[in-house]
């Protein structure tokens, strides 16, 4: 079998195929839109790409062509030669890649599914209108504050009227334009979290995930969407750890010294988690979560204790997600939904 490195790019990628003996048989350069239809032509292969945004586009035409796959790591590839000694070119990348993989079995990241992938962009899609938003209503804000101005509390719907109310009309062109747009992101990111609803209570996974304290629609998607597969994790601790809310460890001989989480994975599905562990937190009934939580708090601090329950309610959600089960508020703190 040929091993077929790529190195991809936005325009063009380089292509660099090695018998399994090492020799190299063909490199050539051709616009990364003409890949799939490239590899498509070609007998069964092992196809070797790094991470980045179009890997898993390539990954699905290769795979839909018969070949093996292997998306390696971006940050591994260094240890395997890419761009040593400071000489680092997209020839020279697909080179080193090709011929390690002559030598060894490459580890690959998962390939997420087209359905977990469509989940990533929409609440990815969500976080950027509510990004805007926030954007425009801190330079409205700032503005205000060259204007002597206060305006009164309230949700960030009511925010141009409470503009308007503090200011008075006429507002200043610059300032009507900022609050015009403010009223299409409100539209927009509503029929954001409608659609981002739609997803969670349709997903028989997510309806079920709903059912935990302080997870709401795009926690539970985010959640499915980034493990994508519960069968590839050994149990809880995997999987925080993979969400990156473990402690982390600086050890050396007789020295042991415990860090912060070590915030691995993702950061969007990480801060969904503490916004729930948060809300869940201000909510909870009284149970064994709870007592758990107190107890938490009381011997290490308001934070450490939020922090501790989002790592908590990420043993949970994948317990749920296991064993196809709903929230128990009276369950005790047994192994699957240790922290």
């Amino acid at each position: 079998m040929d091993h077929v490195a790529i190195d991809l790019g936005g325009r063009e990628s380089q292509i660099c195929v090695r018998r399994p003996d090492g020799t190299v048989v063909e490199e050539r350069r051709l616009r990364t839109q003409e890949v799939p239809r490239y590899l498509g032509e070609r007998p069964g292969s092992r196809v070797i790409v790094e991470t980045c945004s179009e890997a898993f586009w390539v990954a699905d035409a290769a795979r839909a062509a018969g070949h093996e796959v292997r998306v390696v790591p971006a940050t591994l590839a260094p240890t395997l030669g890419v761009g040593a000694r400071r000489m680092k070119t997209d020839r020279r990348d697909a080179q080193v890649l090709s011929e390690v993989s002559c030598r060894i079995d490459l580890p690959s990241v998962h390939i997420p599914s087209a359905e977990a992938r469509a989940a990533k962009t929409l609440c990815g899609m969500r976080d950027g209108l509510v990004r805007s938003r926030t954007l425009l209503l801190n330079t409205v804000r700032g503005w205000l504050r060259t204007q002597g101005r206060r305006l009164a509390s309230g949700s960030v719907h009511t925010f141009g009227a409470r503009v308007r109310a503090a200011v008075g009309e006429p507002l200043p062109s610059y300032v009507a334009r900022q609050l015009q747009l403010l009223e299409h992101l409100h539209a927009a990111i509503a029929d954001a979290d409608r659609e981002v609803t739609a997803w969670a209570t349709g997903d028989p996974v997510a309806r079920r995930l709903l059912t935990v304290p302080g997870v709401g629609p795009v926690t539970a998607v985010r959640f499915v969407a980034a493990l994508d597969d519960h069968t590839r994790f050994d149990g809880a601790h995997a999987v925080e750890a993979y969400v990156g809310l473990v402690p982390g460890q600086d050890s050396s001989g007789a020295r042991t010294r415990h860090l912060g989480i070590t915030k691995a994975g993702s950061r969007s599905l990480r801060w969904c988690l503490v916004q729930a562990a948060h809300c869940a937190k201000r909510t909870l009934k009284p149970g064994p979560l709870r007592d758990w939580v107190d107890a938490v708090q009381h011997r290490r601090g308001r934070q450490v204790a939020v922090v501790a329950l989002a790592r908590k309610l990420t043993g949970i959600l994948y317990a749920i997600w296991r064993d196809g089960t709903r929230f128990d508020p009276h369950r005790t703190n047994a192994a699957p939904l240790a922290g």
